[in-house]
């Protein structure tokens, strides 16, 4: 779990806020701290529970984007699009499943935390990448 953001980067009316993922790695040799490891789309919907989506599509792993003048996330590469709440917008659409949200949790009132992991894309299940 890695903190990504603070309660105050991100708006009360609930547009989405994308925000990169940095964690340690380790390979065979050496140790990395602080590497760019994906990232993530925070929402803070009015009364309700914050909100956080990898960015990857599930269809064929390409990076979503947040279309304001749409209210919702556009794939690029096969037009897959999502409700603003990571559902699949369209019964045509190539993706097989959601956004993949991830958990979230407040520290301190004001700090974002995220279990960032990435996923199977092609699956129509959400199966955690090895």
């Amino acid at each position: 779990i890695v903190r990504v953001a603070t309660l105050d980067a991100l708006p009360e009316d609930g547009v989405p806020r994308k925000f990169p993922v940095f964690a340690s790695r380790t390979d065979a040799w050496n140790k990395f701290d602080s590497v760019p490891v994906g990232a993530v789309y925070l929402r803070r919907p009015p009364g309700k529970r914050l909100q956080a989506f990898n960015v990857v599509c599930p269809h064929a792993g390409c990076f979503v984007d947040y279309k304001d003048a749409r209210g919702a996330y556009l794939c690029p590469c096969h037009n897959s699009t999502f409700t603003i709440d990571g559902h699949v917008a369209d019964p045509a659409s190539p993706s097989p499943r959601g956004l993949d949200e991830l958990e979230v949790q407040l520290r301190n009132g004001k700090e974002i935390w995220v279990r960032f992991q990435n996923f199977r894309a092609g699956s129509a299940e959400k199966i955690p990448s090895a």
